[in-house]
């Protein structure tokens, strides 16, 4: 799936149009890809201990996500989702999972993690994001779906390697709709919107996850209470999708 010049010029001009983003710069400077397929399951039956390839290599394509990045609004959070992109940071998004997926809100990718379970290698050549700590990095909002972000309020990192001085946030969502997601303002920076693909991200969005009963949310709530570490892990299985969703390649691109 190629992403045609017109368009993408005419999802520009519905998003510079857009009295949300009026406060805000929403010059699309990048552009970006991610190629998508969905695989039965995370394992693969020829993998060996100790392999860490990707993990799924046969799987249903579902298509390629085209998103247009803010980098005069945002240019750090731009630049490192573009090295991620790229590979330039030390790590890419390529052969990693969309690990989260709430129905009717978002989509969530870029935890980091072990490689063999489809999660992010920790990059190590990013420069820290400064757009973090700048008020007007939080000016655009969640209010159409295919808004692209980075995870602050969400992320899902581990603490213990959130609190290292070497730690760079890489995580993203992308809001499914139908609605906006207002819940997300002002905790997550918005970077880009998807172009080109949005019938990927819905596909993406209908994707069964697990989902646990009312019993373990109360046992997990009590643990959290008493200062269980396992509660924290546990809620990270919660609305996982219950087939991999990879991102089998990624780039930027020039159009």
């Amino acid at each position: 799936m190629v992403a045609s010049p017109a368009g993408i010029a005419k999802a520009e001009q519905e998003v510079n149009g857009s009295t949300a983003a009026a406060a805000a710069d929403t010059t699309i400077t990048d552009y970006a890809y991610l190629d998508l397929m969905v695989c039965p399951s995370l394992s693969r039956p020829d993998r060996t201990l100790g392999n860490t390839s990707q993990i799924c290599t046969e799987g249903e394509d579902l298509g390629r996500i085209v998103i247009g990045l803010y980098g005069n609004q945002v240019p750090q959070t731009v630049s490192n989702f573009k090295a991620m992109c790229t590979g330039t940071a030390g790590s890419s998004f390529e052969g990693t999972i969309f690990h989260r997926v709430l129905q009717g809100q978002y989509i969530q990718a870029g935890r980091q993690g072990l490689k063999e379970k489809g999660e992010v290698a920790s990059p190590a050549h990013l420069d820290r994001n400064e757009d973090s700590i700048r008020s007007n990095s939080f000016k655009l909002k969640h209010t159409r779906p295919g808004t692209v972000s980075l995870c602050l309020s969400e992320n899902d990192d581990e603490e213990g390697l959130k609190l290292s001085g070497d730690y760079r946030n890489v995580e993203f969502l992308i809001t499914t709709g139908p609605g906006p997601a207002p819940q997300l303002d002002n905790g997550n920076i918005v970077f880009g919107t998807i172009l080109e693909g949005m019938d990927v991200v819905s596909a993406i969005s209908t994707v069964p996850t697990y989902k646990p009963s009312s019993r373990i949310r109360q046992f997990n709530d009590f643990a959290e209470l008493l200062g269980d570490d396992r509660a924290a892990n546990a809620r990270s299985l919660w609305n996982k999708p219950l087939k991999a969703i990879v991102i089998k390649s990624c780039g930027v691109m020039d159009i």
